[in-house]
């Protein structure tokens, strides 16, 4: 008999597994209950077995899962057209993830320039910390040598500034430059957030070099910052955007969303994905848009992160020597600490029952779903403080 699992060893499992869950409660196989501040990372944004999801998925199973995209899929064409009504974009492509929809945008933009007859543009300016998936493309797209190492060179084409620094970015721009990409709030980088000065000067830089914004709206989208999309605080557009996990709020779904004029010349041949946008998934996607664009649910997010801001305020006053900064905004909240993250993680998950995640820079992150109360982020708080209290205990007696 085996006794190790079969599958690869990417992932530092923990052995807790789940059995079901309850809107932001998770329940182990033995029963325990969780409350989960990772969602999945940013992923369930309804929480668990929310109704109108559980009803939809069961109808769309009635009817066909698959087909390809050499047919016209009625519930892709809806979402798409959701999509476009609601956001700056006059088209899109479904994807099934987040790398595979920023994969579509770095490629529309290239496709873009080539189109017009400027073949030679084609690199990408990119922010340090940043973090687009995990295809080769994207950690070239990204830089981060830890992901890139062991996988031969990167990819060309890609050149990295810090982050909120505008004349950086300047500074990088050649004749070859034909896009910016970046995270309005960067996750697994650290929960840093670019301020709206930044995001506006991005625009205005793209404006005057005839150049695209890309945003990676992946996981600071679809109401996780307390508007549709993060970019909104800062009243610009983007010519391009990646989006995904709260698409699907737990069914696998992505999109490039683009404007009409940079999407055109992507035609029969330059693109394509099997699964993306099938019957299935688009239908789980239309079921997440019926209760997010449901009148008062962004401004009800947005409410509750900010008490989730005031309440790790208090926290960070309690505890200077352990909270060293605070970051990201509303449901994507992080928290630059003292002791080592993982132990804090770890400790939070199995003694506490609390589900949290971790972030570069030694940085606790904080996900839940958008169905949070402030009840449940104050029992969330208590549990951080109590941590909080274990390690400066332990400090005081070493």
């Amino acid at each position: 008999m085996r006794n190790m699992s079969a599958l690869y060893g990417t992932y530092a499992r923990s052995n807790l597994a789940f059995e079901r869950g309850e809107g932001v409660r998770l329940f182990a196989q033995d029963g325990t209950e969780y409350l989960d501040f990772h969602a999945g990372v940013a992923v369930n944004a309804l929480g668990h077995g929310d109704p109108h999801m559980v009803a939809s998925l069961k109808a769309a199973a009635e009817k066909v899962w698959h087909t390809a995209n050499t047919f016209t899929i009625p519930e892709q064409e809806r979402l798409g057209q959701r999509l476009v009504e609601n956001t700056f974009a006059d088209a899109c492509f479904f994807t099934n993830s987040g790398t595979e929809a920023v994969e579509c945008a770095v490629k529309t933009a290239r496709h873009y320039f080539w189109a017009n007859g400027e073949k030679d543009r084609y690199e990408v300016i990119a922010f340090t910390g940043s973090f687009h998936g995990r295809t080769m493309g994207m950690i070239a797209a990204a830089g981060n040598e830890h992901y890139l190492e062991g996988f031969g060179p990167a990819l060309p084409g890609f050149k990295h500034v810090d982050p909120n620094d505008l004349a950086a970015v300047e500074k990088a721009i050649t004749p070859q430059t034909c896009a910016i990409l970046l995270e309005p709030v960067q996750g697994e980088g650290g929960c840093t957030e670019m301020t709206a000065d930044f995001m506006r000067g991005l625009r205005a830089l793209c404006d005057k070099h005839g150049m695209l914004l890309i945003l990676d709206e992946v996981q600071s989208g679809y109401g996780r910052t307390g508007k549709f999309f993060a970019h909104e605080w800062s009243g610009i557009e983007p010519d391009i955007m990646a989006v995904a996990k709260g698409i699907g709020a737990g069914f696998p779904l992505g999109a490039c969303l683009a404007k009409g004029e940079v999407a055109k010349s992507m035609v029969p041949g330059t693109h394509g994905s099997t699964y993306g946008g099938n019957p299935l998934a688009c239908a789980m996607g239309n079921a997440v848009l019926d209760r997010m664009l449901a009148p008062g649910f962004f401004d009800q997010v947005d409410k509750v992160g900010q008490r989730l801001k005031w309440h790790l305020q208090q926290l960070a006053q309690r505890f200077p020597d352990q909270v060293l900064e605070l970051r990201g905004r509303g449901l994507l909240a992080g928290i630059r600490i003292a002791s080592p993250v993982r132990d804090v993680v770890a400790k939070l998950r199995d003694e506490h029952h609390l589900l949290a995640m971790t972030a570069n820079e030694n940085v606790l992150r904080l996900l839940p779903p958008l169905v949070v109360t402030e009840a449940d982020i104050e029992e969330a708080v208590s549990r951080l403080a109590a941590v909080f209290e274990e390690f400066e205990a332990a400090k005081a007696t070493a």
